[in-house]
């Protein structure tokens, strides 16, 4: 190990020490706040899965009880936990140019017994599957792009199935909320803990919600948001669909700008921004900001932006491309810390495991880089170990 990953394994320590400083006060047990720092550091470790078998293994339990039992019925509150999480984010990589990107992502499941499963569209699928569906809010910056609140998605059959919710450990007090009230009272948190941000993004399941939009612009933020083609917008005394306006856009006034690099390079597409009616907010303006692929003009996408007035068409084109940094997030923390691999059913443990999990994915982000590497180097995967901690408790492997 060359002197910069001797300097960065230094790091872990310190980051772990802060972390559970963060959350001691959550557990009157100190045994369960031992187990909390050591399920997030088996969801930091190379283990062939991240789920409660491998994790009990890499903290050193001869069986998965504990584990079970820190997710399940341990006295600890993971909404307090989040709180936790959005102030260490703040206290490392808080910008006032931030955006809070909004999405949500889908864990496949078998059966019917996990909290919120359904046969329902799920994006990571790419199609109806029995799943979960987790509504998500994302703090991106010009270099960082961090999970920090999330809410389950209970569909309405689950709210009105009063054995079902109670098998499954859900409130009786929590209702019906649609995805865009989801997100209002995730970021409705974030203005709470006093987090900067300047920007509000998401996909048209979000942007279609008008109710959303003017909340946003009611507490001055500035957003972009898609839009699908049945949404309205008003221009002048009149409301158009935005499907009318995209049969019939001018051939002048495009602009070609690159929404941000991808795998392949800039992500270049023509664009086009029509000044739609202005909000309350003096000094403000909205648009709807088009964008037309360069290899086919009829690949159109619409946007429905809000902002002051003086705002660049680039500084919206890079916000409405920055809305695909949630997206890598969801792949990181699955890939790196485990976020889709819980053997949990109940409504408590899909919070605990999920708000675990953006915290461990949270501390690789603050140290990123040759630390993220150094830390993986010394602790090397222990392979067959699933088949070897259940032989050892006379179960039978998989």
């Amino acid at each position: 190990m060359g002197e910069e990953g001797r300097r960065t394994m230094k790091q872990w320590p310190q980051a772990f020490e802060e972390i559970e400083n963060r959350i001691h006060h959550l557990f009157a047990q100190y045994q369960s706040r031992e187990r909390a720092m050591q399920y997030i550091k088996g969801l930091l470790s190379p283990v062939e899965r991240k789920n409660s078998w491998q994790l009990a293994e890499a903290a050193g339990e001869k069986d998965p009880y504990r584990i079970q039992y820190l997710l399940g019925k341990a006295d600890w509150d993971p909404d307090a936990m989040r709180d936790d999480l959005i102030k260490y984010v703040g206290d490392h990589v808080e910008d006032s140019e931030a955006v809070i990107v909004v999405d949500e992502t889908g864990f496949l499941k078998k059966g019917t017994h996990s909290a919120g499963v359904a046969r329902q569209y799920s994006g990571t699928a790419g199609r109806i599957e029995n799943s979960q569906i987790g509504v998500f809010t994302a703090y991106v910056t010009e270099r960082d792009h961090i999970l920090i609140d999330r809410e389950l998605y209970l569909p309405k059959e689950w709210v009105a199935d009063t054995e079902r919710r109670s098998s499954a450990g859900i409130p009786p007090e929590r209702k019906f909320f649609s995805k865009p009230k989801l997100a209002k009272m995730m970021m409705d948190r974030i203005l709470s803990s006093g987090l900067a941000f300047k920007w509000a993004a998401g996909d048209s399941v979000y942007g279609d919600d008008r109710s959303l939009r003017i909340w946003l612009e009611e507490k001055g933020k500035a957003y972009v948001f898609a839009v699908s083609g049945k949404e309205y917008v008003d221009v002048g005394f009149h409301q158009y669909r935005v499907s009318n306006i995209l049969a019939s856009l001018p051939g002048k006034g495009w602009v070609r700008m690159s929404a941000g690099d991808g795998s392949k390079g800039p992500r270049l597409y023509d664009w086009l921004l029509l000044e739609i009616n202005s909000p309350l907010r003096k000094g403000w303006k909205r648009w709807l900001l088009v964008r037309r692929s360069v290899h086919d003009p009829q690949d159109l996408k619409a946007h429905v932006a809000c902002a002051p007035a003086k705002t660049a068409l680039s500084e919206l084109v890079r916000i409405a491309g920055n809305r695909w940094a949630i997206e890598v997030s969801f792949e990181d923390t699955k890939q790196e810390t485990g976020l889709d691999e819980y053997e949990v059913r109940s409504f408590t443990g899909w919070y605990r495991h999920i708000t675990l999990s953006m915290f461990a994915y949270a501390l690789l982000s603050v140290l990123k880089g040759s630390a993220r590497e150094a830390f993986k180097k010394n602790l090397p995967a222990r392979k067959g170990s699933l088949a070897r901690i259940k032989a050892q408790r006379g179960l039978l492997s998989p």
